[in-house]
């Protein structure tokens, strides 16, 4: 390590610590020499989202930004020297573990799609943007967290970055129009007697909860085909991956708990379940299924 790389993975550690709380939690159940590397990708995802979501700049302004960035990162990755307080630490651990630049090639194009796309028609429609800004975070993931059958881990892999990103979107919905987006499919809104308007008057109707209540339950499939990968992970890794399930799934439980209602507050996690969780994780023996999934707490 030198000190400029030693602030690469700082400044990612500081990312991951202000703007994914949950996730960050998690990663405090690692061991210590896999941590960084976490917040290594974690830095560099946040760091690429907020340049495709920041407020103030139009859509061009944007479209250059992510341009450079992409630039910079191919560029840093190809051996050219390149200035940045993120890369250091990405490039770092994609050269430790060999990850797959498809991957990366992968996030960036569905970090563009972000800059043009405002909705999607059908969930396999969705399923194409996440597969990049979700799965491939999740298989990227994999050799830092270590599995005794990486190709056996991988759709499981895959399966729990969707179950999250989903689950963000579900919370999200409000912040989401904000931007102008609707990742919710509108066929599942048609279905549910939802119009795009309908989102933008923020009433939890009938309509709308049903709507929602649709979208846990498409959740809580991808959480089902995720949790047999936990047990494939390596010990050290398992509870770390078992609290971010736990609470990001504890999420989905807060808006059952509300009805269905994601506009009057935004759903989060109490303290003493997150306290819960996290030793519930401490003291599952590795090897062991996750226990409940998420979405079944009953109003």
């Amino acid at each position: 390590m030198n000190p400029s790389l030693d602030a690469s993975y700082e400044r990612c550690r500081v990312l991951n610590r202000e703007h994914g709380r949950t996730y960050y939690l998690a990663t405090r159940l690692l061991p210590r020499w896999k941590r960084r590397h976490v917040h290594a990708l974690y830095g560099f995802m946040r760091h690429t989202d907020d340049i495709v979501d920041v407020a103030g700049h139009d859509a061009p302004a944007r479209e250059a930004r992510l341009r450079d960035w992409t630039g910079a990162f191919l560029t840093a990755l190809s051996g050219g020297k390149v200035d940045d307080p993120v890369l250091p630490a990405v490039l770092h651990t994609i050269a430790v573990f060999d990850l797959a630049r498809a991957d990366f090639v992968a996030f960036l194009r569905s970090m563009e799609m972000d800059l043009t796309i405002t909705s999607y028609p059908t969930y396999d429609d969705l399923l194409d943007y996440m597969a990049g800004s979700a799965a491939a975070i999740g298989t990227l993931m994999l050799p830092i967290l270590g599995a005794t059958d990486l190709r056996a881990a991988r759709e499981p892999a895959r399966q729990l970055g969707l179950a999250f990103q989903l689950t963000n979107f579900i919370r999200d919905v409000g912040e989401d129009l904000d931007l102008g987006r609707i990742y919710l499919p509108l066929k599942d809104l048609a279905e549910a007697g939802v119009t795009p308007d309908d989102l933008y008057e923020r009433r939890a109707t009938p309509p709308i909860r049903r709507l929602v209540a649709l979208e846990v339950e498409r959740a809580r499939d991808h959480y089902a085909h995720a949790a047999r990968g936990i047990p494939m992970l390596a010990p050290g890794s398992q509870a770390c991956i078992r609290t971010a399930f736990r609470l990001y799934g504890g999420i989905l439980d807060e808006v059952v708990r509300s009805g269905y209602d994601v506009f009057t507050r935004r759903a989060t996690v109490p303290t003493r379940r997150r306290l819960g969780g996290l030793a519930a994780s401490l003291l599952t023996p590795p090897g062991h299924p996750v226990g409940r999934l998420p979405g079944k707490t009953r109003t």
